[in-house]
C-alpha cells in the first residue's frame, strides 16, 4: 500500500497558511489614489452628501457638477433621487436629504446649460495631483432669495415627489463644537508644497464627511469641505497654503481656532530647501 505523503501536504497548507496571513494581516494590499467611481456603493453616498452639502453653501454648480462626474453614474439626476429616498426613508438627517433633492433639481433644470468640466490631473514630485477650476463665490453682500417652486409630476419623471424646503443652515449638524487635538508640520518632498491637511473626527474618532472648513487670512477668506476626496478620508480635506501668510482655520463658531498657520521651511537630503505643510486634526469631544 502506497504511503500517503502527509509531511508533503502539511507543508503546503502551512505555506497557504502564512500567505494568506502576510497578505491579510502583515501587509495588507492598500488602495491609494482611486477614482471616486472605484469605491463601495456607501462610500459613493457619503461622496455625495459631500458634494451636496458643498453646492448648498456656494451654489457652484460646475464644480457640483464636475465632482459628481468623476463617479460616472450614467445618470446623475436619478443616482442623487435614489440616494435621497433611501435618506428620507431610513434615520439620515432630512436636512442632507433635502441638500441631495436640491442639487438634483439644480443638475436637471440646467442640464442644457452646463458646460462639461472634469479636473485636469498634473504630476507634482512625482504624484498626481487634481485641479478644479474654482468659479469665485458671490460676494458677501449679495442677497440670497429662497423660493419654492412646486413642478408637475408628470412634466419631471426623474425627480421624486417631495419639493426640497428652503433652509437658512446648509451644513450639516455638527452638534459639539470640535476641539484641536493635533497640529504638526509635514516635510515630505513628496507631497505639494504649502499642502494644509485637515482631519476631521466626531467623539467616537469616525471621520464626518461635509463638514464646512473656513480659513482666512488678511484681506481674504474661502471655505472648503471635508469628505470631496474619499479614498483620503471621509473626514480629509486639503488646501494649498502660500509662502509668507498667515492662515486661520476655523470649523464652526465655538471651536477651537487654529491661528498663524504659515508654510514650514524644511530641508531635503540633498540639502535644499522646500516649503513644507501642515497638518491639523480636529475632533469633537
Amino acid at each position: 500500500m502506497k504511503r500517503i505523503p502527509w509531511e508533503i501536504i502539511f507543508a503546503l497548507l502551512a505555506g497557504v497558511g502564512l500567505g494568506l496571513i502576510y497578505s491579510w494581516v502583515i501587509s495588507p494590499l492598500r488602495v491609494i489614489d482611486a477614482s471616486p467611481v472605484a469605491l463601495r456603493a456607501d462610500f459613493k453616498e457619503d461622496y455625495r452628501s459631500a458634494i451636496a452639502a458643498a453646492y448648498a453653501a456656494n451654489r457652484n454648480l460646475p464644480r457640483a457638477q464636475a465632482r459628481l462626474a468623476l463617479l460616472k453614474d450614467p445618470d446623475p439626476v436619478e443616482a442623487l433621487n435614489a440616494q435621497a429616498q433611501r435618506m428620507k426613508g431610513s434615520t439620515d438627517s432630512f436636512q442632507q436629504a433635502d441638500q441631495v433633492v436640491a442639487l438634483a433639481l439644480a443638475l436637471h433644470e440646467n442640464a442644457d446649460n452646463l458646460p462639461t468640466s472634469i479636473p485636469a490631473t498634473e504630476m507634482v514630485n512625482g504624484i498626481e495631483v487634481t485641479f478644479t477650476a474654482t468659479i469665485p463665490p458671490p460676494p458677501p453682500d449679495a442677497p440670497i432669495f429662497l423660493t419654492e417652486t412646486q413642478l408637475p409630476l408628470e412634466t419631471q419623471p426623474t425627480l421624486i415627489a417631495s419639493t426640497p424646503r428652503p433652509t437658512a443652515t446648509p451644513v450639516p449638524t455638527l452638534g459639539a463644537p470640535f476641539t484641536l487635538t493635533g497640529q504638526e508640520n509635514i516635510c515630505d518632498t513628496n507631497l505639494p508644497d504649502g499642502l494644509l491637511q485637515v482631519i476631521i473626527l466626531n467623539s467616537n474618532r469616525r471621520q464626518m464627511a461635509g463638514v464646512k472648513i473656513i480659513i482666512t487670512w488678511d484681506g481674504g477668506e474661502e471655505q472648503f469641505f471635508s469628505g470631496l476626496k474619499p479614498e483620503l478620508g471621509n473626514g480629509y480635506a486639503d488646501y494649498i497654503m502660500l509662502p509668507n501668510i498667515a492662515y486661520t482655520v476655523q470649523l464652526a463658531v465655538g471651536s477651537d481656532v487654529a491661528r498663524g498657520l504659515t508654510t514650514p521651511t524644511c530641508q531635503s537630503q540633498n540639502e535644499e530647501t522646500f516649503f513644507g505643510g501642515i497638518k491639523l486634526t480636529f475632533q469633537q469631544p
